[in-house]
């Protein structure tokens, strides 16, 4: 016996599709899918090929260019490192006492609890690859913002804007992550309240509290933490990661979702698979700042 009315691949697209509302970090305008379709199963990999510089140089009439260069090509693989599964089952006594949409409120509820443990992998797997000169702050000395001018929450959103520039990153689509507690700490000032400085974005994100400082400011309980170091031993820092959507490129899939009735149980039972991964592709597009709330 199968549930009635299911139809793995349509659930399967249904729970994709959750999965890509919930995300935060893993959703288009932060990074991109342009490897979408490509993952198989766990320990699959796609190659990313880039191309070198090309020279431009000084034409001279009746002259002779110079002979073509060959084309520098590298290459950056992206491995599907990750497979987290669900399995859940519905007793048929339950379920007789329940309203009938019990099993799609199940699939809501796995989609979203599978996207937060992606959400969380892409955070915790893009900050190590922050190019260097784009790091503000340590683990052994995180940045405390605070009411000083030059030194508040809003003055180091400009200075990763600026990290970014300076490493020639286009302005359009910049975003940044950032704790609650970062988000009080920017309501203090007056440059992010004021509307007319905020500018406005083209696409409603999730998480998003405003545009502000050049970036789509988005909110998020999994802003990576780590334990400092140093003079900050014994306190949290967080990672608060900028950057635009053409740094960081991940790639899912749900490989397999299946409704069955176990052997022992008088229950319906849906079980799916969820494998992706990452890759920081432009370690110089993104910026990091380590951070924390209090001295």
């Amino acid at each position: 016996m199968t549930i009635e009315g299911f139809i793995g691949t349509v659930w399967s697209a249904r729970l994709l599709e959750n999965l890509q509302k919930s995300l935060v970090y893993g959703q288009p305008g932060v990074i991109n899918r342009d490897y979408e379709g490509e993952i198989s199963g766990k320990g699959s990999t796609v190659k990313i090929t880039s191309i070198g510089d090309i020279t431009v140089g000084n034409y001279t009439k009746d002259s002779d260019i110079s002979d073509p260069e060959a084309l520098n090509d590298a290459q950056a693989t992206l491995t599907a490192t990750e497979a987290k599964y669900f399995n859940f089952s519905v007793d048929d006594v339950s379920r007789a006492q329940m309203s009938n949409n019990v099993m799609d409120a199940a699939m809501r509820q796995a989609a979203y609890n599978l996207s937060d443990v992606a959400d969380q992998f892409i955070a915790g797997s893009s900050y190590a690859d922050v190019a260097t000169a784009n790091k503000i702050g340590a683990d052994t000395a995180g940045i405390v913002p605070n009411t000083t001018a030059g030194t508040t929450a809003y003055d180091y959103l400009l200075q990763m804007g600026t990290k970014l520039s300076e490493s020639n990153v286009q302005k359009q689509g910049r975003w940044v992550v950032v704790p609650p507690w970062f988000v009080e700490k920017l309501a203090a000032d007056e440059r992010f309240t004021d509307a007319s400085a905020s500018g406005s974005t083209d696409a409603l994100l999730n998480g998003i509290v405003k545009r502000a400082a050049g970036f789509n400011i988005l909110e998020s309980n999994n802003v990576p933490t780590v334990a400092g170091s140093g003079g900050d031993a014994g306190k949290t820092n967080y990672k608060i990661i900028a950057g635009v959507p053409s740094a960081i490129t991940f790639a899912d899939s749900v490989n397999k979702v299946e409704a069955y009735r176990p052997d022992k149980r008088f229950a319906d039972a849906v079980k799916g698979l969820h494998v992706y991964g990452m890759k920081v592709v432009r370690p110089s597009a993104l910026a990091l700042l380590t951070a924390r709330a209090t001295t």
